[in-house]
């Protein structure tokens, strides 16, 4: 119990108590075995305490970000990303210094309003640039005026529409619209912070009904000069996230888990490359960001490796992890693979601790704790999947404690309660196949032999046989003269097996007889009136198919009725086909109340032959699994010899089911009826 309770904790929604210990452990990977650079694809460009205090306090006109633009640009980079937002209008623009600067002069306030803003200097700067601006995703936030007009890339779904599963914003705070409008590329600045971490990344998020690109994957759309994104959605959600050649898998909502490396990001002050310091080929080909690192301005969060990482430096590493392929996944499957270890050495503590001695025991528990981790760990390294070795861990723990405490507490009373168990047990069994052989004798004793009802008949030949597929079955036949020229024979199939199944036959079989006897008439009247008296003490909710037929034998008149049973076939010589008497009857007795069942017939002709069947003949399987079945039935019974004793065609079906599925355990009873009308 405790073992199917855990193992329902893993398999069902996350709930916070279980999510901590596992990002935890994924965060223990990280910290201790970082992601090594293999390549310095991104470079970032500082502004740090340094150049602050070098170009003067924050925020910086815009003409001084657009001659920083500029210069790293004559670098040649692939492409740039501003990380950072500028959603209001430069207060240092020359329309807006006479406000600031009081008395200042009138010719000069007039030949200031005449030059270019700030933010129309930066925009020229950006048109003809690969640059990517970002926004930021605002939630429970009510789109204004400023925040309409979302730029983003066209995307490009396969799948579905991705919408449904990715992170969704209200609305976002962009830069100005003149700048916005001037960039080339935008994308979100927003990580996932889960506990306050930075463990992921989405690579794309719903702001309003415009999806839109993070800023990493945003440059790479423009590097690789693609128009689109392109997103694979799934029944269960985003499967991968690309442009062009690139496709990054993703989470179920479109996020990516970032592999980090430690803070050591190639970097250069803002001020440096202002001040021509820098080369420019320190830019060539590089994915360049810009960004915020002095801490005043408080742009840091924490990641598993760094207790304080700059926003910029995140997107850096992720845009390292998607060039390199280096980023870590956790795939659908490794939750059932997590709920199989958890269950194996759980089962295997359940089983070794009340059997083993405790050293043994305890070896096997060092075992079962060892090849969670040791598994999680071999993936982490060679695959770069998250394996959760913790809940495997406690799982199995707890179910050694509890195991060894019990087993401690109860083994000697157990083992004298299992002795006294056994040997009650086997005197039940004993008991009861003693019962079921008495059963099966009266069950076989109580079926009629044709040639003690019949005896000294010539009208007609009879065959029957039933095999139960237990000691004791729920097919039966019957037989029995109602009068000098009549006789009734049925057959059927009770929906139960073994004993239950063998008590409602004989009732059904007896109240049939009664019914038949008692009040001789049509046939479907018998039908209709045994199927109340069986109704009346069917307690388990038991059903029986059954065809009944009344043959006159002076003149081959055979009055039949059919409640939901295999119709019988008629043959009349080899080669001449075979017939069904399909029509007629209803369903299953005891399945619908008070069912009209309406009596049909057929005239034999002299020497035709009636074959009576149940479902356990169709049903049986042969030691490959395939099923007798109708067509292989109806094939025999066309190549039989029809002039042959009845009893020697009831026996070549019997002998041809027995070989057909030799060696395989009877699923189901069978029953044979062969009725050959001889003529009068």
């Amino acid at each position: 119990m405790l073992l199917c309770a855990l193992i329902g904790f893993l398999l069902g929604p996350e709930i916070p108590p279980l999510r901590v210990p596992r990002v935890a452990g994924f965060d223990l990977m990280q910290f201790v075995l970082p992601r090594v650079r293999a390549s310095q694809p991104t470079i970032i460009v500082d502004i740090d305490e340094a150049s602050l205090a070098t170009q003067g306090q924050w925020p910086w006109p815009r003409t001084m970000m657009a001659r920083l633009i500029t210069t790293i640009a004559a670098g040649g980079p692939a492409a740039i990303g501003v990380d950072l937002l500028m959603s209001e209008p430069d207060r240092l623009s020359p329309t807006r210094l006479p406000a600031l600067v009081g008395g200042m002069d009138a010719d000069l306030a007039e030949r200031l309003q005449r030059l270019p803003s700030n933010d129309a200097v930066l925009a020229d700067a950006l048109r003809a640039l690969p640059v990517v601006v970002g926004m930021s995703g605002l939630d429970n936030v009510e789109p204004t005026s400023a925040m309409s007009g979302l730029r983003a890339a066209p995307v490009r779904a396969f799948g579905g529409d991705p919408r449904p599963y990715i992170r969704r914003f209200t609305a976002a705070l962009k830069n100005v619209d003149e700048i916005d409008r001037a960039a080339p590329g935008h994308g979100l600045f927003d990580v996932n912070l889960e506990g306050g971490v930075a463990r992921g990344v989405p690579l794309v998020a719903a702001v309003g009904p415009t999806i839109v690109p993070t800023l990493g994957l945003e440059m790479l759309r423009l590097v690789s000069g693609e128009p689109t994104i392109t997103v694979q959605t799934t029944r269960r959600g985003i499967r991968a996230i690309g442009v062009g050649d690139l496709l990054v898998p993703t989470q179920p909502d479109g996020s990516v888990w970032i592999h980090y490396s430690r803070s050591d990001a190639a970097r250069v002050p803002a001020a440096d490359v202002l001040a021509g310091t820098v080369s420019p080929l320190v830019f060539d080909r590089k994915l360049v960001l810009i960004g915020v690192t002095a801490r005043a301005l408080s742009d840091y969060q924490p990641t598993p490796v760094a207790d304080r990482m700059p926003g910029v430096e995140i997107h850096a590493q992720l845009l390292e992890g998607m060039l390199e392929d280096d980023l870590l996944s956790r795939p659908r499957w490794t939750l059932w693979l997590e709920a199989a270890l958890a269950a194996a050495g759980g089962l295997v503590l359940i089983w070794a601790v009340p059997v083993l001695p405790v050293w043994l025991s305890a070896g096997i528990l060092l075992l079962a704790l060892g090849v969670p981790l040791a598994l999680a760990l071999a993936l982490y390294l060679k695959l770069r999947i998250l394996l959760d070795a913790v809940w495997p861990v406690v799982t199995v723990s707890a179910i050694f404690t509890t195991m060894l405490g019990v087993s401690l507490a109860e083994a000697k009373g157990q083992r004298r309660i299992l002795r006294r168990q056994l040997a009650r047990q086997r005197e039940a069994a004993a008991r009861l196949a003693g019962e079921l052989e008495a059963a099966r004798r009266i069950q076989m004793g109580s079926l009629p032999k044709p040639t003690v009802v019949f005896p000294g008949e010539k009208r007609f030949d009879l065959y029957a046989f039933l095999a139960p597929a237990r000691e004791v079955g729920g097919d039966l036949y019957d037989f029995f003269a109602i009068d000098s020229d009549r006789i009734c024979l049925l057959i059927g199939d009770v929906s139960g097996k073994g004993l239950p199944g063998c008590l409602f036959m004989t009732m059904s079989k007896s109240s049939f007889k009664s019914v038949a006897l008692g009040r001789p008439g049509d046939v479907g009247a018998i039908m209709r009136e045994t199927a109340r008296q069986i109704s009346r003490d069917n307690a388990e909710g038991l059903f029986v198919t059954l065809w009944a037929g009344i043959l006159d034998v002076a003149t081959g008149q055979l009055e039949y009725c059919n409640a939901g049973h295999d119709p019988p076939y008629i043959v009349v010589r080899r080669g001449q086909g075979i017939e069904r008497l399909a029509a007629g009857g209803g369903p299953p007795l005891c399945v619908l109340e008070d069912w009209e069942y309406a009596a049909e017939s057929h005239r034999l002709n002299p020497r035709e032959t009636l074959y009576l069947v149940t479902d356990g003949i169709i049903e049986a399987t042969s030691a490959d699994g395939e099923l007798y079945g109708r067509k292989r039935l109806e094939t025999l019974l066309a190549g039989l010899e029809p002039d042959a004793d009845v009893s020697e065609l009831g026996e070549a079906i019997r002998r041809d089911v027995m070989h057909f599925a030799e060696g395989v355990e009877a699923a189901d009873d069978l029953a044979i009826l062969v009725l050959r009308w001889n003529g009068p």
